[in-house]
Parts: structure tokens; C-alpha cells; sequence
């Protein structure tokens, strides 16, 4: 299997990104451990393509939200913060050399953030960045594939919660843990205190995950798992993780 990444490092203007946290941002900082993200994901055997940074839009370098590729399919969000929503133009002509693209439209928006793919379904977060007309459009632009809603309070995206690290195993906060629809696969629940540890990027044997949280390390390598943590304590600070900074997809050709 071959991914390919789309990366985009913070520019400048990544100081004025969304925050709930208020923290100042140290760009230099931010573009530092970029490039260890991008090392990490050669180490997993991704092939990187590093877009520009764009400095009208702050938080680009979180490429996950704008567009997603599904089953073949190239899905064009429309992002639920208003002051993101132009990025998704800047990734759908790349997206479309490879694959058909749908697009979500108004009233519906949606972030990649919110959906959960795994081997035989999705799942979708109904959130402050994702509503329900965004959730139906997606349905329908993925049928037969079965795309399930699920309720998302308390975090900003579905990912912050829970994250798929395939062979039918889930990593998530315990507030997921016992979900009705994760029935019949198995969920690694992450410690109490390292809650954004969750959010993982599972890419085969090998998995990319926050440094700094050292008992869900240890549980992920005990699972098999090869484990790569990088430091992303400025995209946290913008309420960003690993799975944000990269769209991952399987090349076709």
C-alpha cells in the first residue's frame, strides 16, 4: 500500500490561529517540529508532498479538515469555522488530478476532523464544526459505504476522542469507550491525564503520536504497534494533533 501525505507547514500568520487555549503560539517553534512531523511520516514509509504555507489562511497547516479521500473519492469539506473556509479551494484542484471530487455545500459544513474511517464504515461527528445537512451529503456522496452519525460534546472534533489505529482497534478517551457502536471491536482506552494521546495516526504497523505521554506510548507498543512520537505542543496550543497535519490517502497509481 503506498500513501501519499499532503502536508502544509505553518506560516507566519499559524500566531493567529484558532484557540480555545489562549497560549501564545512560538511559530519557529511550530515550523520546527513540522518537519519532524514530516520525518516521522518518510519513517512510516508515507511518501510527503509539502504544499506553501498560506498566510491568509492561520490554521492551514491543518490539511485534515479541508478535504478527506474516502473509498476513492475526494470530499471537499466545507469548514464550519468561517474563517477557514477558503482552504478547501486550495487542496480540491491537487485532490482532482487523482480522483472524483464531490463537494459539500451549503447549509451543510464539515471537517475532516469529524470523520472516523474505518475498514467497513464511517463515522461522523455531529459537532460545532459539523452539522447534520454536512453529515447527509457525505451519505450520499459515499453510498453504499454505511456513514453513521455520532454525537461529539465537550471536544472540538470526533478525533479528539477517538482515533483508529486499524485491525479493528479504536484508541479513545473513556468517555468513548463504551459507545454502542464500537461494539464488537476492541478499544484501548487512554490512561487518565494523557486524554490528547488519543489522537493518533495510525498508518499500518506503524503509528505517529504526541510526545509526552509515555504510559500510552508503552500500551500502543505492547499492542504491536511501532510507535514514532513527535513533539506538538504548539499545534496543540491551537487545538490541533497528529491526525490534523497531514491527508493521508492511498495513491492509485
Amino acid at each position: 500500500m503506498n500513501r501519499h501525505a499532503l502536508v502544509r507547514p505553518p506560516g507566519r500568520s499559524f500566531a493567529d490561529a484558532i484557540s480555545s487555549t489562549g497560549a501564545a503560539i512560538d511559530v519557529c517553534l511550530a515550523q520546527h517540529q513540522h518537519e519532524l512531523y514530516c520525518d516521522a511520516l518518510r519513517l512510516a514509509g508515507v511518501r510527503v508532498e509539502v504544499l506553501p504555507p498560506d498566510e491568509r489562511y492561520p490554521d492551514s497547516c491543518f490539511m485534515q479538515d479541508p478535504a478527506l479521500v474516502i473509498d476513492g473519492k475526494a470530499i471537499i469539506a466545507r469548514p464550519g469555522a468561517i474563517s477557514r473556509r477558503g482552504e478547501e479551494l486550495l487542496v480540491a484542484p491537487l485532490l482532482g488530478q487523482h480522483f472524483p471530487t464531490i463537494h459539500i455545500e451549503a447549509p451543510g459544513t464539515l471537517e475532516g476532523g469529524d470523520v472516523l474511517v474505518l475498514s467497513d464504515r464511517v463515522y461522523v461527528g455531529e459537532s460545532d464544526r459539523t452539522n447534520q445537512a454536512g453529515i447527509e451529503q457525505l451519505r450520499a456522496a459515499l453510498h453504499p459505504l454505511p456513514v453513521e452519525a455520532m454525537r461529539v460534546q465537550g471536544l472540538l472534533h470526533l478525533l479528539s476522542g477517538v482515533t483508529y489505529l486499524g485491525r479493528n482497534t479504536l484508541l479513545a478517551v473513556e468517555a468513548f469507550a463504551g459507545q454502542p457502536e464500537f461494539e464488537g471491536m476492541q478499544v484501548l482506552v487512554v490512561p487518565a491525564g494523557e486524554e490528547y494521546a488519543c489522537n493518533v495516526l495510525g498508518l499500518g504497523e506503524t503509528v505517529i503520536a504526541p510526545e509526552g505521554y509515555p504510559r500510552t506510548a508503552a500500551m500502543l507498543a505492547c499492542h504491536g504497534l511501532r510507535v514514532l512520537t513527535v513533539p506538538v505542543s504548539e499545534f496543540a496550543k491551537a487545538d490541533g494533533g497528529v491526525t490534523c497535519l497531514s491527508l493521508v490517502y492511498t495513491e492509485t497509481s
